[in-house]
């Protein structure tokens, strides 16, 4: 679709089309072209919306790109397409998107899964190579922005994917046949070039611009114990569930990154119950089938 100021925004889209709206904001470099969870979408009544951000896929780039133009992005797609009861689910780099939907946008509830935190905010935990990025993008976002810009490829992105995996999820990678829709989704995010994503490191890298304390929608924030991406869990998602009103830390010892795709059922059904989409596990709505059964 084109905006309001001739920019276009794209998406890839699975499930009904009459489904409650679940809108997906992608880890780093990613286009939407990859969904997840897409076996249980019509059992769930999910329209699961994966948008390219601006200048990944098919989205034109915006240079001057924030969380708040983000969400007000989103709010005309909302809008344009008629969505009711939106909510979002934000994996990896993702998540800072994903909760300015509900502090700044339509969304009602929010899923963070493997999900970086403000990493200024948890600068002690982080790793020396990490805070050397944070120090550089402090000192000169313009000219960090612009280093990313060109040297980043989807083969790199994805060689440090790799690098900072655990067993578990390079395993997951190998075993499923995950890397290659994996790569291909890279790849079409990178179509346009480095751009896209070089803006949305330094959005995350900086001071998030809608706060975790102003995102009074309901959060459940999903963590594998296993995970040793240096961003997606230098805590695990405890001083995010801290800063957030209205936050349910899950924790999974035996998974890693890979946990979006592993729990997508308990992850989709868990965000629509605290979305009151469907009833409280155990209870069931005047006139509403009764709630799934866990692992159908």
């Amino acid at each position: 679709m084109e905006l309001a100021d001739g920019r276009m925004l794209a998406w890839t889209e699975w499930g009904p089309a009459d489904g409650h709206p679940v809108l997906f904001c992608t880890g780093a470099g990613m286009s939407g072209s990859l969904g997840f969870g897409l076996d249980v979408l019509a059992r769930l009544g999910i329209r699961l919306l994966a948008v390219d951000r601006p200048g990944l896929g098919r989205s034109t780039s915006n240079p001057a790109g924030t969380l708040r133009t983000w969400a007000a992005d989103i709010g005309q797609l909302a809008g344009r397409l008629n969505l009711r009861e939106v909510t979002a689910v934000g994996f990896s780099q993702g998540a800072p998107f994903a909760l300015a939907l509900a502090g700044a946008g339509p969304a009602r509830a929010v899923a963070v899964v493997a999900g970086t935190d403000e990493l200024t905010a948890v600068r002690h935990l982080v790793t020396d190579e990490v805070a050397a990025m944070l120090d550089a993008i402090a000192a000169d976002p313009s000219a960090a922005e612009r280093r990313f810009a060109a040297t980043t490829t989807a083969e790199s992105l994805w060689q440090m994917v790799i690098r900072f995996s655990g067993i578990p999820d390079r395993d997951f990678h190998g075993e499923s046949g995950f890397a290659a829709a994996y790569r291909a989704c890279l790849t079409e995010g990178f179509r346009g070039g480095a751009g896209g994503y070089a803006r949305d490191l330094v959005t995350a890298s900086t001071p998030w611009t809608v706060c975790p304390e102003d995102v009074t929608a309901p959060v459940d924030l999903w963590y594998g114990l296993l995970d040793t991406s240096p961003v997606h869990s230098p805590d695990f998602g405890a001083t995010l569930a801290l800063r957030l009103p209205d936050a349910r830390l899950h924790t999974i010892e035996d998974e890693g990154s890979s946990i979006l795709w592993n729990r997508a059922p308990e992850i989709l059904e868990t965000l629509l119950r605290r979305a009151s989409l469907l009833p409280p596990e155990g209870v069931t709505f005047p006139g509403s089938a009764a709630p799934p059964t866990p692992g159908d």
